[in-house]
């Protein structure tokens, strides 16, 4: 390094308190500026070309930021998936109990599991239960919709239906 050359200052881009652009300037200057107006200088660009820098209080922005995140959490609501069990000898009050529970789930947001358990030798008139789950969907077809067609798992048939 020869010694004429002057040794070339950083530069950046600064934004000032109130959201007003002040220019691009060397960083001593703008830590001056922020120091003067009792502010942090925060880098909120570094990838652009000068870097884009702002005077804020970061303490306040790092608090509005939790409670941002705060909020979005509050507000977010989580499903939750039900779960509805009958056999294939079900008789047509018990149906009509539980498709009323199932009514119920659906309009207050959840998913809703029905499941068909099989005992015994009951495996062998699968076909049942797949009717039964047909029926199931049909009557609640104005409400929700099949998420998961029947699908047997062992001695469980099941299909998960969620609201429209």
């Amino acid at each position: 390094m020869r010694i004429n050359e002057q040794i070339k200052v950083p530069e950046i881009r600064l934004i000032g308190a109130d959201g007003q652009q002040v220019g691009v300037m060397p960083v001593r200057e703008a830590l001056a500026m922020a120091a003067e107006a009792n502010l942090d200088l925060v880098e909120v660009a570094p990838q652009a070309n000068p870097p884009v820098c702002r005077i804020m209080d970061y303490g306040k922005y790092k608090y509005q930021q939790s409670k941002k995140q705060q909020e979005a959490r509050r507000r977010q609501t989580t499903i939750q998936v039900k779960e509805i069990k009958v056999r294939p000898k079900i008789e047509e009050h018990d149906m009509a109990f539980k498709m009323r529970n199932a009514r119920r789930f659906l309009t207050e947001g959840d998913k809703v599991k029905i499941s068909v358990i099989f005992r015994g030798r009951e495996i062998a008139h699968t076909d049942r239960g797949f009717r039964i789950l047909a029926q199931i969907s049909e009557a609640l077809g104005d409400i929700a919709t099949v998420e998961q067609h029947p699908k047997l798992e062992g001695r469980n048939l099941s299909m998960i239906v969620t609201p429209k």
